[in-house]
């Protein structure tokens, strides 16, 4: 007997054969789209985002060819509150955020997923491509589409209740599946970058929300202010563009953005080298994987960003703080990004990064 399956559907190739599998499984299947905007023209459009009237369209027209029901959820005010109000006041302490990592925790695996068990269904669908393997997750057979990144902040309890259905099958295959089932959305393009961000200029986004707040950017080799700035939130750990200092660095190579002090507003830069770092702290580790929670030290892999490297650690937790040691040095780790520690292709945990020396 097969499961009451509800499939996001966000408009998307990925999505839509992902609902398309589950029907022909034999489940049960509800396709959702998430209306995420209260003012979705606002939203990115095309192949630049996701969640707008254009791709409720295509969601609409996807499940209409696998014959499923299909509803939209308003899932507006909650992404607002925990998705785009987050981003901002992550900005604002001086941390770099992933909206995308936060969406899927608190939107698509918290408030879809308890509407869903809530309504009689068994699980969510999504098109993410990830594998998961008796509730444990492990990363796609497609390393370059691998999403393992941004999910690795679900519980064990959200990830039993889940289903994606996408992880043996690389994006090729995907595409092709889609045009070969009759899915209109087998060419749409990928959505990229920030989906509330609509013509893709951050700073802007985050100035008109926290206003001038005008600091120093000062140079770590020698001390001098080598520039002003109109807001610290602009800044990203490792950024090398848009820095708008006013001289050039004594040894003429570019400068990079060391770090990131929010109340007196000070950006440090210095050279890409002093960027390097080998230890990294991080709060709020959620043990998702095989092994639960770790009684001692880990030697494991880490990736510190989505579609980042990946590195060789030794890792550590102690009173909720995991602590972890870098096998090779590792740069432009900025804090609030997630740390996700691997063994193989196989999810151990998440943390977030709070600093790193």
């Amino acid at each position: 007997m097969g499961l009451r399956v509800l499939a996001a559907m966000s408009g998307g190739v990925d999505s839509a054969v992902a609902a398309a599998r589950m029907a022909e499984a034999g489940h049960d299947v509800t396709g959702v789209h998430l209306a995420l905007s209260s003012n979705p023209r606002s939203y990115r459009t095309g192949a630049r985002g996701c969640c707008t009237l254009e791709d409720s369209r295509d969601a609409r027209r996807a499940a209409d060819v696998i014959g499923i029901p299909f509803y939209v959820w308003d899932m507006a005010e909650r992404f607002h509150r925990d998705v785009v109000e987050d981003f901002v006041s992550e900005y604002a302490a001086g941390r770099t955020p992933n909206p995308c990592l936060r969406c899927n925790e608190k939107i698509k695996f918290e408030a879809v997923l308890d509407r869903a068990l809530a309504l009689g269904f068994d699980a969510v669908a999504t098109g993410h491509h990830a594998r998961l393997d008796d509730g444990v997750l492990r990363r796609s057979v497609d390393e370059g589409k691998d999403q393992s990144y941004v999910l690795a902040v679900l519980t064990r309890e959200q990830l039993a209740h889940a289903i994606f259905p996408l992880g043996d099958s690389t994006k090729t295959e995907v595409r092709k599946e889609a045009a070969e089932r009759g899915l209109t959305v087998a060419d749409k393009p990928d959505s990229h970058d920030i989906c509330f961000i609509a013509d893709g200029d951050t700073r802007a986004f985050l100035a008109e929300r926290l206003g001038p707040s005008p600091g120093p950017i000062v140079d770590a080799l020698t001390g001098e202010v080598v520039g002003e700035h109109e807001g610290a939130y602009g800044f990203t750990v490792g950024q090398r563009k848009g820095l708008r200092v006013d001289r050039p660095a004594p040894d003429g190579r570019p400068r990079y953005v060391l770090s990131i002090e929010p109340v007196s507003g000070t950006v440090t830069v210095g050279p890409r080298t002093a960027l390097q770092v080998t230890t990294i702290t991080a709060e709020r580790p959620i043990w998702n994987g095989p092994i639960g929670e770790p009684t001692g030290p880990l030697t494991c892999t880490v990736q510190l960003r989505a579609h980042g490297e990946v590195y060789g650690c030794r890792a550590e937790a102690v009173d909720g703080v995991l602590t972890i040691e870098l096998d090779t040095p590792a740069t432009g780790v900025a804090a609030g990004q997630a740390a996700v520690l691997y063994d193989g292709d196989t999810v151990i945990g998440s943390a977030t990064i709070a600093s790193a020396a």
